[in-house]
């Protein structure tokens, strides 16, 4: 997708961000710090109408401890993927407005999100599978790679996961709450991790018996969440599912 040839001239780049609600910053490409970008307000906020065609809404974070907007199934989707994933730190919707001359016409684009990893910051759009290969898209997408490459930024296009693989990503994430799990159960479960390596799900629910199997259940589910233990995500979760090492 990515090896399609724009003609974009990466200098004229701007990018256009709102430092908090209702302000405005626009400045050349390669002077804004992502750390601004990170912190900024969502450039464009979803509407809510009568007949509309995609599904809007906000997302709990456990990585960012706050709401984050998207505006179709398929951001959710993301959005929990980003949120599972230990190597994101952070992430913004619709962080900035990216301008540019692309063959000689200015161009502007709304990416999805910004993440902040480990490998730095990470410029996310979502595309449905089913159009990665349209023209427009394959153009807009090159076009953005290469401006943001020239900040020497990651671009991402994301679209669909596998989806036996996902159901059980978005089934962690009922588990992500650290709270609703009392901080000694957790303790008590974080501290056991070593004896539950190589055993079933149902194992370590089960491990204590003064306590509540569904509350052990669920705290072995939130470390799962947490990445202190790891699992086969490629096949359906299940009471048998054998716990690994992260």
């Amino acid at each position: 997708m990515m090896s399609v040839c724009v003609d974009v001239d990466v200098s004229s780049a701007v990018i256009a961000f709102r430092p908090a609600a209702g302000e405005e910053r626009c400045l050349p490409a390669g002077r804004v710090p992502a750390s601004a970008l990170l912190a900024a307000s969502p450039w464009r906020t979803f509407r809510w109408y009568f007949g509309q065609r995609h599904y809007s809404g906000t997302y709990w974070s456990s990585t960012t401890g706050d709401h984050v907007i998207y505006e179709s199934r398929l951001e959710l989707s993301c959005l929990i993927r980003a949120d599972f994933e230990p190597d994101v730190r952070a992430m913004v919707a619709q962080p900035f407005l990216l301008s540019a001359d692309v063959g000689g016409r200015l161009r502007r684009h709304i990416p999805d999100y910004l993440w902040d990893t480990v490998d730095g910051p990470v410029v996310v759009d979502v595309v449905r599978a089913e159009r990665l290969a349209h023209p427009d898209v394959e153009a807009l997408c090159a076009w953005t790679s290469e401006v943001i490459s020239s900040l020497g930024w990651d671009y991402q296009v994301v679209s669909e996961l596998a989806p036996v693989r996902f159901a059980n990503i978005r089934f962690l994430a009922g588990f992500r709450r650290d709270w609703l799990v009392s901080s000694e159960l957790r303790e008590t479960v974080r501290l056991a991790i070593p004896v539950f390596i190589g055993h079933p799900i149902a194992h370590a629910a089960s491990a204590f018996p003064e306590l509540s199997p569904p509350l052990c259940r669920a705290a072995v589910l939130n470390s799962l969440w947490r990445h202190e233990l790891s699992a086969g995500l490629d096949e359906p979760l299940s009471s048998s599912t054998i716990l690994e090492r992260p």
